[in-house]
Formats: structure tokens, C-alpha cells, sequence
């Protein structure tokens, strides 16, 4: 009798810790999600080149200014061309002048000096490196994004937001080219991203039907002239998935330019908010390292950070 009760008590002990443990769970996800952009000093994007060119990061934190016009938050954006996660390069990359830069011989430099209590991510691009689908590429981008996922987390990012590649629109086979891998590689990062209960933004799969919804209207259209990266309606289509993730309520147009016309404001606010993300992200760029040659050597840190002081006090004249 005695023996039955200890393992009764002993299930009971066993099946309150689970409970416990699954409940704290649960609590540090909620609060990772819930800590507000808004709250935050510094708000990293990592990507690649179409991170990098900065449009769609500079029209969402245009719309988080104007709803929240007392946020300090600085947007850093350190996207670097042809960069990945997989850490894949093809022999003749950029004519063989280099091989893609792999954002792991960056990134313990960048989390050590930018602390970043959010981080966006955006790869997949440059992942499966324009080739037809191939099991060993697709095993080191996922690789790479558990690595990244990780590495985010000891560095104690508070909030890590993961988005979908965007689509990839080839100049002859259109989306029954290299857009069918990152379907794959899109598909696996929502699969395995909502499995773990981590944030996610899906760009791909949206960007995908407004295009193929177009091309039916019009066989020539396009959202990116050399099918990677896109023109302006193209990051306004990123740029409107992550502030509708963020921002349920607020009313979004069909595109930037719409969105502008209903909104003269948003103008100016996006013209200022570009100049100082760009001047950050040459800085921060040169300031961490990379192994990317051929970009803008930034200006130095503190210099940076002076010319963003003086930006900011336009950009709060701008948005009162």
C-alpha cells in the first residue's frame, strides 16, 4: 500500500512540475511577443541585398513613427549583399572575384556591439544559390536558421521576428524557376517556425499571389527587373505584411505611392528616415565588419550617431 501511494505522490509531483516548466514556457513566449518595438533601443535587420537596399525597412519604421511618434528606437539595418545563412557560395560567384559572405563570420561582432533587444531576419534569397532544389542546400540553410536561431537567443534578444524570403520572379521561367525552391524553403521556415512557437512573417507566399495575380493581367509585368530584388512596390509589399503583423488596426494601401497620396506626411517622414538608416548602415557596416567588398565605407561611429541626433530633431519637427 505504502509503495502505491509513493507512486502516486511521486506521478503527481512529476505531472505539477511538467505543468510548471510547460507554464513558463508559455509566459516567456507571451512576453517575448509582447515586448513593444516601441520599448526598444536598438531594432536590427539582418538579411541580404534586398534587406540591405533598405526600402522596406525604412517605409515600416516610417508607419511605426507615425503611430508611435515618441518612439527612440533605432532601426539598424545590417543587411549585406549576397549574403546567407547556409554558408553556400557558387564557384563563379560575381564573376569569381569573391565568394557570398556567410552572416556567421559577422554575427558574433555585430550582437556583441549592436545588443539588439529586436532582430527581423530575412534569408533564403541567395540560400538555395539559384540553383534547382537540392537536399544538401536545403539541409544548410536549415541548419543555418536553427544556428541563427540559437545564436539570438544566447545573445538575449528579447524578441526575434523570422520572415519568409521574398518571391523570386526568373526573367524567362517566371515562377516555375528558382521561385520553387524558396517555396520549399518558405514553407519549412512557417512549418517548423509555428511548430516552435516562434514570431513569423510571411512575405513570400503573399508577394507570390500579387504577382502571379498580375502576370495574369499583364504577362509583363514584374516586381523585380532582374527577378531578385524588388522595386519599390516590391519592398511596399514586405514592408506592408511585417506593419500589418505589427500593427493590425492600421489602415494599409495598395501601394506606397497610395498610401502617400492619402498620407502627404509620410513623404517627408520616409525621405528622413531612409537618409539616417542609410547613414547608420554604412557606419554600423564598417563599424562591425564583414567580408563583403565593394560597399560604401561608412562614415565613423560617433559621427553617425551625431548626423541621427540631428535627423531625429527633423523627423520630430515632421511627425508632430
Amino acid at each position: 500500500m505504502n509503495l502505491i501511494i509513493t507512486k502516486i505522490i511521486l506521478r503527481t509531483v512529476l505531472c505539477v512540475l511538467c505543468f510548471s516548466l510547460y507554464s513558463q514556457q508559455v509566459i516567456a513566449q507571451q512576453k517575448e511577443k509582447e515586448f513593444a518595438l516601441s520599448e526598444a533601443r536598438n531594432v536590427l535587420f539582418l538579411g541580404n541585398s534586398i534587406t540591405y537596399a533598405g526600402q522596406y525597412v525604412a517605409m515600416t519604421e516610417s508607419l511605426l513613427l507615425a503611430a508611435h511618434p515618441k518612439s527612440k528606437s533605432q532601426f539598424i539595418n545590417l543587411g549585406l549583399p549576397s549574403e546567407t545563412v547556409s554558408g553556400l557560395s557558387e564557384p563563379n560567384h560575381a564573376g569569381g572575384k569573391f565568394p557570398r559572405p556567410c552572416l556567421f563570420d559577422r554575427l558574433d561582432n555585430v550582437l556583441d556591439k549592436i545588443k539588439a533587444e529586436v532582430v527581423f531576419v530575412c534569408y533564403g534569397m541567395n540560400d538555395g544559390i539559384y540553383l534547382p532544389f537540392d537536399s544538401a542546400r536545403f539541409e544548410a540553410y536549415k541548419t543555418g536558421i536553427l544556428r541563427l536561431q540559437a545564436q539570438l537567443k544566447r545573445a538575449g534578444t528579447k524578441r526575434i521576428i523570422w520572415m519568409t524570403p521574398p518571391v523570386h520572379d526568373d526573367p524567362q521561367l517566371r515562377l516555375n524557376g528558382y521561385n520553387k525552391v524558396l517555396d520549399r524553403y518558405a514553407e519549412w521556415l512557417l512549418a517548423y517556425g509555428h511548430k516552435s512557437k516562434w514570431e513569423m512573417i510571411d512575405l513570400h507566399f503573399p508577394m507570390k499571389q500579387y504577382l502571379e495575380k498580375q502576370i495574369r493581367q499583364d504577362g509583363t509585368f514584374k516586381l523585380a527587373a532582374d527577378g531578385v530584388h524588388p522595386g519599390a512596390l516590391g519592398h511596399w509589399l514586405m514592408a506592408k505584411e511585417i506593419v500589418a503583423h505589427l500593427m493590425p488596426k492600421m489602415q494599409l494601401s495598395a501601394s506606397w505611392d497610395e498610401l502617400v497620396a492619402q498620407q502627404p506626411t509620410y513623404a517627408k517622414l520616409y525621405e528622413l528616415v531612409f537618409k539616417r538608416q542609410t547613414i547608420l548602415k554604412d557606419a554600423w557596416l564598417t563599424y562591425t565588419g564583414h567580408k563583403r567588398p565593394g560597399l560604401v565605407q561608412g562614415l565613423p561611429l560617433a559621427e553617425a550617431l551625431r548626423k541621427y541626433k540631428d535627423l531625429q530633431q527633423e523627423i520630430d519637427a515632421e511627425n508632430l
